[in-house]
């Protein structure tokens, strides 16, 4: 029962998240990579704030999961690399914090791009 209770709860808040993205694209102006940029930004200033890590303790990959969450991820990685190497963490925590993120995301790119050729339309 417990891991119906948190699939529900990574469901609601991912699935919340969602839904003001597309309320974002169906009732502004912005487009799909302005409000990626806003969702990343956000991500880290709400984790700068301190009010991001309740979301995740609650939701779990319902919060790191979406674009939200890899600004959670950019900000817990230089807030680590700081505490631990001193200013030069600014720069280097980001990148080492989601390297494999941004690997496989890459990766998974290339490979959809071998085996989906494109084709004119």
């Amino acid at each position: 029962m417990e891991i119906f209770t948190g699939l529900l709860k990574a469901f609601v808040v991912g699935g919340l998240l969602c839904v003001i993205a597309q309320i974002l694209i169906d009732k502004t102006k912005l487009t799909p990579a302005r409000i990626l940029v806003t969702y990343v930004v956000a991500g880290v200033a709400l984790t700068g704030l301190g009010v991001y890590q309740p979301l995740v303790d609650f939701a779990g990959a319902g919060a790191t999961v979406p674009l939200t969450g890899f600004g959670y991820t950019l900000a817990k990685g230089v807030e680590k690399a700081v505490t631990e190497t001193g200013l030069l963490g600014a720069i280097t925590g980001g990148l080492t914090a989601t390297a494999a993120g941004i690997t496989a995301a890459m990766t998974f790119g290339f490979i959809a791009s071998v085996v989906f050729p494109s084709r004119p339309k």
